[in-house]
């Protein structure tokens, strides 16, 4: 059994966690908040019931990987780990002084991954003394189910570390597609101005949100229109995304949609908050 710690018990982390412990990993979930964390397991606890009714978990297999799942809430429980996965709030400010105390509190020949979206791995890694030991490790929501992990070099990562970080996606069922470090590297790249201009068309009375995203399955054959998967990922995240990739590119094409920055001032996120572009119940 190796071990594993994953900084930030939201979506993203507590399906990064359930993950590790299904295939055996000893996981340490670390979060600030502990209402953050008890959601967190009772997420996990949930998705691993899910997995057992659809007939794809053996019946006692949810309390064997629980049991593999610890919690803290201070960045020092990261020691003992062979690999530190960051899955914090997308904000630059906060993954820069993560990185910095993770520097000195993990192991020195453990590998340290961040699972943005979008952010420098380049400047992320430039905050450690470590920098050919920090990578990309981007999993796609929701993490149990998509097999996809974006696994990204900075400009100092190391070819061991690529080369075990690729094996480790690998060893967790996951598909790891390795990629260079420019802003929203691959798979937002793509997918963000396409949700950018899907608002853009709502927000010029083109169409409805709901013809929007029909257009898009019918005719494009995706299986979630643009929109609804905008509020599915949540739109201050999808704004921080485009963000991140306009003042990083310095194409104005990148542009954030002004509803786009509307909708989040007022709140209205997606799923989370119950409002988006499609009302959701509790």
């Amino acid at each position: 059994m190796k071990r594993v710690a994953v900084i930030g018990a939201g979506t993203m982390g507590n399906g990064i966690a359930h993950v590790f412990a299904q295939h055996n990993w000893g996981v340490t979930l670390v979060d600030v908040a502990p209402a953050a964390l008890e959601k967190g397991l009772a997420t996990i606890r949930a998705n691993l019931d899910r997995q057992v009714k659809k007939g794809t978990l053996a019946e006692d297999a949810p309390a064997r990987i629980l049991a593999l799942v610890a919690t803290a809430t201070a960045l020092e429980a990261v020691a003992g780990a062979e690999l530190v996965v960051e899955a914090a709030t997308e904000n630059p400010a906060l993954k820069f002084k993560i990185f910095e105390t993770l520097d000195t509190a993990a192991d020195p020949t453990a590998i340290l991954a961040t699972n943005t979206s979008s952010i420098s791995i380049t400047a992320i890694a430039a905050r450690t003394k470590r920098p050919a030991q920090v990578i990309g490790m981007h999993f796609m929501n929701p993490v149990p189910v998509m097999k996809l992990v974006e696994v990204i070099r900075g400009h100092a990562t190391s070819d061991a570390t690529t080369q075990a970080t690729l094996a480790i996606a690998t060893a967790l069922g996951k598909t790891p597609v390795e990629v260079n470090d420019y802003p929203g590297f691959v798979a937002n790249r793509i997918l963000m101005p396409m949700i950018n201009e899907a608002v853009y068309t709502v927000m010029e009375g083109v169409a409805t949100p709901e013809a929007v995203d029909t257009v898009m399955k019918l005719g494009m054959a995706h299986p979630m229109g643009p929109l609804a998967l905008a509020d599915f990922i949540g739109l201050d995240v999808c704004l921080a995304i485009l963000e991140v990739m306009h003042h990083g590119l310095g194409d104005p094409k990148y542009r954030p949609c002004p509803l786009l920055r509307r909708m989040v001032a007022a709140g209205h996120l997606g799923r989370k908050s119950g409002q988006g572009f499609y009302q959701y119940g509790e």
